[in-house]
């Protein structure tokens, strides 16, 4: 028999957390399983004490999903003031066993329940997750300690996060307790490469410096280190003491920028810089230690990132002192207009093509772009405000255009599962201006879809001497699984926001010139329809590439019929895509000869098919890819 169908052969003949703590002890290297351990097969019957009044039995799987939250919510609430926690234990697991609910009946059931007897709801929770033989009995436990936990709780926690179905409501509870833990479990168990895995087995081991040297190693590339393995990290470490030594590392300090810009950055689910608890003290510690970072290009663009944030980003939401964010952004300034630093983003030997990688020559011509915007203070402030903001280049992130009324950003305040738009859709549309006629807005999609987890809308409208946004349609809950409160209407001074809204359209300061000349060629085409419509095409859109943000990206779609007015729309289609590089030349002339040969070359001969199906490739003379 393997080792694994030894342990599988297993049974809770104690509790889950005793079978948990077997499997994990039996580990030949003592080292956190990968993705975690499966529960073990239930108990055939409940206990055998006599039962107290509940609801009769129910065969597993008779009651659909509210219906068997609903039971199971009202089998358990008696037994949340029983002062006999064995008893009611006892009693928690054969209800539940008789109802035939599942886990899943009761992971939420209790985060909201109004509690008459905290001292006796924590006792039975204790009592669940130490003892408990079920998993939905655990599920119980485990909810109401992640309301009620304290930090000699946590040592369990931890064990039953090893079950894979325990682990996110394991995690939960131990944030609510202990944000280090917490983070050690989550990187344990949803984080791969050998550089987090050190790191982890350091943290695991006390072992500080280890810790650190780990720390240091992680490679925070975009792409296997995201917002939220960003906060973990942070939390396992307790960034804010490490950076606040004096004096503190050098390498450390620039790590820290580094996870706090990850932690604020728009290409993720949620902004995680809101989730860090330790956010704040974090922040005032690597900025004050800020000077201490010598000049060079990496270190301009966090501190740049770090200043951009601060600036307009979600971290202007943090339980900040009075007038404290302003003076980091002083600090930064100050840091940063130094003649060492300022001339960072002026030596000539970082835009030298011979001399440098395309991608440092990027970061440098952002840095030009970008440097004065997080210090510069609007002349006369309105209520509303717009910010187009393009974040490092290493960072692959998208262009945002910040919306903040009475200085606060509206999206990650409102909404918070995606960053507002693009400027390409808010601003180069005019969809933001105010008419008499109300219209409806999204601005902003949540980063899976607005299928998904939904979006966020606003209506538009002018009323008198004011510009009204109001009728919000967003998802009913928060990310934080709380319900969303209802928005106010804001009213803004007409002019003042005209001439905000006009400012923002007309100022293209932030796009570099692939970005330029995209702009361009999506007007040209909008104004001139005609231009693909003759080669039996319409645009889908016109972009930058993701990879090299240098090259323009122009996406449309080939239907025969198009140009006759005929097209079938249940017939063969297929999406194309030109590219081409940013030649130097200025974006206006680059638009120009590109909208020229569409205008007298078909696309579909130098475009590649990018969409559709192989069907359609094949049945309209196209070579699928």
């Amino acid at each position: 028999m393997s080792t694994q169908e030894e342990r599988s052969a297993l049974t809770p003949r104690t509790s889950l957390y005793a079978y948990a703590l077997r499997l994990h002890d039996a580990e030949p290297d003592g080292s956190l399983p990968r993705g975690g351990y499966r529960l073990p097969d239930p108990d055939p019957a409940p206990a055998t004490t006599p039962p107290t009044a509940t609801a009769p039995p129910q065969r597993p799987g008779s009651i659909d999903r509210a219906e068997a939250q609903a039971a199971a919510t009202d089998a358990v609430i008696p037994l949340l003031t029983e002062p006999d926690t064995v008893r009611a234990a006892d009693e928690v697991h054969r209800r539940l066993h008789a109802l035939g609910v599942g886990v899943s009946h009761v992971r939420h059931a209790f985060t909201e329940l109004p509690l008459e007897d905290e001292a006796a709801a924590r006792a039975l929770g204790r009592r669940l997750v130490r003892t408990g033989t079920s998993a939905p009995a655990v599920s119980v436990g485990l909810g109401l300690l992640t309301r009620l936990g304290e930090p000699e709780d946590v040592p369990y926690l931890k064990v039953l996060g090893l079950f894979r179905t325990f682990t996110r409501p394991a995690i939960t509870a131990l944030t609510s307790i202990d944000c280090p833990a917490a983070a050690l479990v989550w990187l344990s168990r949803y984080t791969e490469g050998r550089e987090l895995r050190r790191l982890v087995d350091a943290l695991l081991a006390h072992d500080d410096q280890a810790a650190r040297a780990g720390l240091l190693s992680v490679s925070l590339d975009p792409r296997a280190v995201g917002s939220e393995t960003a906060r973990r990290i942070a939390e396992a470490v307790m960034l804010d003491d490490i950076i606040s030594d004096d004096p503190v590392d050098t390498r450390t300090l620039a790590q820290a920028g580094r996870l706090l810009s990850r932690m604020a950055g728009a290409g993720t689910y949620q902004p995680e810089i809101l989730a860090y608890d330790r956010a704040v003290a974090a922040y005032e510690a690597f900025v004050t230690g800020a000077y201490r970072l010598p000049p060079g290009l990496d270190h301009y663009a966090i501190l740049l990132s770090v200043a951009l944030d601060l600036h307009s980003g979600p971290s202007v939401l943090l339980d900040w002192r009075p007038g404290r964010r302003e003076a980091l952004l002083d600090t930064l300034e100050s840091v940063l207009s130094a003649p060492a630093w300022a001339a960072v983003p002026t030596d000539p030997g970082l835009t030298d093509p011979d001399l440098t990688d395309p991608a440092d020559r990027r970061r440098v011509r952002w840095i030009r772009r970008a440097a004065p915007q997080p210090f510069t203070r609007p002349e006369a402030p309105g209520r509303l405000r717009v910010e187009v903001v393009v974040r490092d280049p290493a960072d692959r992130e998208p262009v945002e255009t910040r919306l903040l009324i009475d200085g606060r950003p509206l999206v990650p305040e409102a909404f918070g599962r995606g960053p507002a738009h693009a400027p390409e859709y808010l601003l180069h549309t005019g969809r933001l201006r105010a008419t008499a006629e109300p219209q409806e807005v999204q601005l902003a999609e949540a980063y899976c879809t607005e299928g998904c987890c939904g979006a966020l809308y606003v209506t538009i409208r002018r009323d008198g001497d004011h510009v009204v946004w109001s009728d919000w349609r967003r998802p009913g809950t928060l990310p934080s699984g709380q319900p969303a409160p209802g928005l106010p209407e804001y009213r803004f001074d007409a002019p003042a926001c005209d001439a905000e809204i006009a400012r923002a359209e007309n100022d293209h300061s932030w796009a570099w010139p692939a970005r330029n000349a995209a702009r361009l060629i999506t007007a040209g085409l909008r104004e001139r329809p005609g231009i693909l419509a003759r080669w039996d095409a319409r645009m889908d859109w016109v972009g930058t590439g993701f990879h090299d943000p240098d090259t323009v990206a122009v996406s449309f779609t080939f239907r025969p019929g198009i140009a006759a007015g005929r097209q079938d729309k249940d017939g063969h289609s297929l999406q194309f895509i030109w590219d081409f590089p940013d030649d130097g030349t200025p974006p206006e002339e680059q638009a120009a000869a590109a909208l020229h040969r569409l205008s007298t070359q078909d696309p579909k001969g130098y475009a590649e098919v990018r969409g559709g199906s192989r069907e359609s490739a094949e049945a309209l003379g196209y070579p699928w890819p």
